[in-house]
Order: structure tokens, then C-alpha cells, then sequence
């Protein structure tokens, strides 16, 4: 069937889409909101932008998550892509079910006062500091030794050059030889694995040990698929949580008169709740939901997504959809109901939704509290924003105590 005419964005919408996806979002929810991009020699990518769609088509069962479907496609470093965000049921069943256990609210909420610890220990640190550097001195630090004490990653490797190697996957530096990453992955990641297989039983009772003694014992996990999952587990669980902190201070940080709700009466009648939820909705850490692709012809909005197109959901541009959000582009720390997409939705459901909300509420509490009066120190258009296709995330958050 023949698309619509369709016009082009405005070029200035185009120039900041990473600092500010946000105007360009508007656009196509407006104009476009199934928009494809055709590119000679490459698979047909749809931006799906529209909160209803993207909500229905998180639980379509005509879209596929394995990536195979898609000729020469890999989405993450080679050998390390057999784990449950691309992969469709059984498989999908088999693996969530092996690592669901470590993520039941009720084992994370016994969590919290390990986070406490950690973020007051972290935030000793830099008390003294005029200036801090929010993602690299706090949230940076907190989110990634929280994922490696539940995976039981050994203290040694608990560190910035393990974060570094994991994070240069989605976002290289200039310079930096691919090759060299993912080298350096794999090397880190059979490290971890041998020492579970070295460890015995004593070293079985974190989530790593319990996944390679499934590979091991019952053969309920390939050795590709162990190497992937532990991937994928450190890093989402670090990277997502991570952007929810530097995102949602920066937000509070542009509206003073929210922030001071979350400093003053309100927080201690159930707004810290609330106030998470609204920073996971206003500005999602998750920019675009992870892998999809056509298993069949879907016919949308006049037009036709081809069977192996690449199906974009632009959880970002659903977030701010004013048919859903009455006054979306509003930062607005009691808002309800608040049924944001920030963590997905369906079977693919983020598994560590509970582990980043309970971490949001104790980062910004005690971040308000222990840095006293602060503002940005440098200029909003000019914060570095790390390139990332799905994650959206500052790579630096620099304040000044005032």
C-alpha cells in the first residue's frame, strides 16, 4: 500500500535529538508516528512514537526479539546475544525464569539497607566537595556495586575499569578499537565464570553462581547463553538505574519549585514514590525498548512494516505523549496514575524494575539532603550525553555547591 505524504522534520529538530529527543518526539507523534528509515544495504527501521502503539505492540505476538530473523544484524558485541532480551518463548520463558528469582520485590526490598550504606558511604566521600561530578562520584559507583553484590561479582573487579569495558560496548570513545572491547569483555566475563567454577559451593549462593551451576549441573543454560546473560545483567543493571539518577537530578535541578516538594513535607507523606515514577516518565532512562523486528506483515497508521523490518518503540516519545499525560512536557512529582513505559511492558516486563525503583528512592532523598543547595556547573546545552541508540544517559553530570 502507497505511504503518505509525510514532511520532513525541521533540520533544528534534528541537530539536538541527544541533548533533547524531545521536540523531535512531538513531531512525530504529530506527523509521523510510524516513520520509516530506508537506507540502501541495511534493514528497514519504523520509529513507532505514539504512546498507544507502543504500548500495544510491546505484547505483539507478530513481533519478534531474536535478532537472527534480521540478515547480518547484531545488536551487541559478537557472542554475546543469547540472552533473554533477544530471544522470543520457550527460550525466553527458560532464561527469565532462571534469573527472575534474584529480582522479586521482596528479596529487593531486604536490599535497601545495603543501599543506604553504600550511597552514604559514597556521598562521605565528596561532602566536603565544591564540586561534584553526580554520575562518576555517586550514581555511577552505587548502581554498579549494587548489580555486582547480587550477581556475586569479587570485590577486586567491582570497579571503574570493569565499568569502563562493560560501558564502552554501547558507547565507545573516540579511538577505541572494537576488536580491543570486545577482547576485553570476554576476557572479564570468563573470569567471572571461572572463579564461580573454581569457588565450589560456597561460591553458588549469588545469581552468577546459581546460573553457571544451572549450566553446569543441568545443562539448563548453554555456555553462550551464560556468558551472555551475565553480560546483559551487568550492564542493564547498572546502566539503566544509573541514567535514572543523573537524568532525574538533572530534571529536579531545571525545577527548583518540584524539588523543593521532595525536600519538604510532602516526601514523608509518600512522594518520594510518586516523585520516582514521574522522573522514570519525564525523562525515561530507556530512550528506545531493546530489539524488535517483524515475524510478519503489519499493517499501521496506512502503512505496511515489512516481515524483518527492525521495529522501533520510542518509549521516550510514548512518555511524553500528551494523549496519555495531560500536560506531559510537565514535571510533576505527584502525578497519578502514572502508567509510564519506562520499564516496558508485557513478557519483556525490565526484570530489575524493582531493584531501579527502590535505588531511585534512596539516591535522590539522600542526594537533596547531603549536597545541600547545588546547581548545574556548566550550561544545560552543554552536558555531555553519552550517544546511545536504546539508553539515554549523561556521561558527566557536573554540579557546584552554592
Amino acid at each position: 500500500m502507497p505511504a503518505p505524504a509525510v514532511p520532513s522534520p525541521p533540520p533544528d529538530l534534528l541537530s539536538v535529538r541527544v541533548r533533547d529527543p524531545y521536540p523531535y518526539f512531538a513531531w512525530l507523534r504529530r506527523h509521523a508516528p510510524a516513520q520509516p528509515d530506508r537506507r540502501p544495504g541495511r534493514p528497514t527501521v519504523w520509529q513507532i512514537s505514539r504512546y498507544d502503539d507502543v504500548r500495544t505492540l510491546l505484547t505483539d505476538g507478530r513481533l519478534s526479539k531474536d535478532p537472527g530473523r534480521v540478515p547480518g544484524y547484531v545488536p551487541g558485541p559478537a557472542g554475546l546475544n543469547r540472552h533473554l532480551v533477544h530471544a522470543d518463548p520457550p527460550d525466553h520463558t527458560r532464561l527469565r525464569t532462571l534469573v527472575n528469582s534474584a529480582f522479586v520485590p521482596r528479596r529487593i526490598a531486604q536490599l535497601e539497607p545495603f543501599i543506604s550504606d553504600i550511597a552514604n558511604r559514597l556521598l562521605d566521600r565528596i561532602e566536603q566537595h565544591t564540586h561534584v561530578d553526580v554520575i562518576a562520584d555517586f550514581a555511577a559507583p552505587l548502581t554498579f556495586r549494587m548489580i555486582c553484590a547480587i550477581l556475586g561479582v569479587p570485590r577486586e573487579l567491582d570497579n571503574a575499569v570493569t565499568r569502563d569495558t562493560l560501558m564502552a560496548t554501547i558507547a565507545p570513545a573516540p579511538g577505541l578499537d572494537p576488536a580491543r572491547v570486545e577482547g576485553d569483555l570476554h576476557a572479564l566475563l570468563d573470569t567471572l565464570i571461572a572463579g564461580k567454577r573454581a569457588g565450589g559451593e560456597h561460591s553458588r549462593v549469588d545469581l552468577l553462581g546459581a546460573l553457571v551451576q544451572a549450566s553446569d549441573d543441568s545443562g539448563a543454560m548453554s555456555e553462550e547463553e551464560l556468558r551472555s546473560t551475565a553480560y546483559l545483567l551487568l550492564l542493564v543493571g547498572h546502566d539503566t538505574t544509573m541514567n535514572l539518577i543523573g537524568n532525574g537530578l538533572l530534571a529536579l535541578l531545571r525545577h527548583p519549585a518540584e524539588t523543593a516538594r521532595l525536600t519538604g513535607p510532602e516526601a514523608a507523606n509518600g512522594l518520594v514514590g510518586t516523585a520516582v515514577e514521574e522522573l522514570l516518565r519525564y525523562d525515561s532512562p530507556v530512550r528506545d525498548a531493546t530489539f524488535r523486528c517483524a515475524a510478519e506483515p503489519i499493517p499501521l497508521h496506512g502503512q505496511m512494516i515489512g516481515e524483518g523490518d527492525i521495529v522501533s518503540l520510542v518509549i521516550g516519545s510514548a512518555n511524553r505523549d500528551e494523549a496519555r499525560f495531560p500536560d506531559a512536557d510537565r514535571l510533576d512529582l505527584g502525578r497519578t496514575p502514572n502508567d509510564h513505559l519506562a520499564f516496558g511492558h508485557g513478557p519483556h516486563f525490565c526484570i530489575g524494575a524493582a531493584l531501579a525503583r527502590l535505588e531511585g528512592s534512596v539516591a535522590f532523598p539522600r542526594l537533596l539532603e547531603r549536597l545541600g543547595p547545588v546547581a548545574l556547573a556548566k550550561p544545560t546545552d552543554e552536558l555531555p550525553w553519552r550517544p546511545a541508540r536504546v539508553m539515554r544517559g549523561l556521561a558527566a553530570l557536573p554540579v557546584v555547591r552554592i
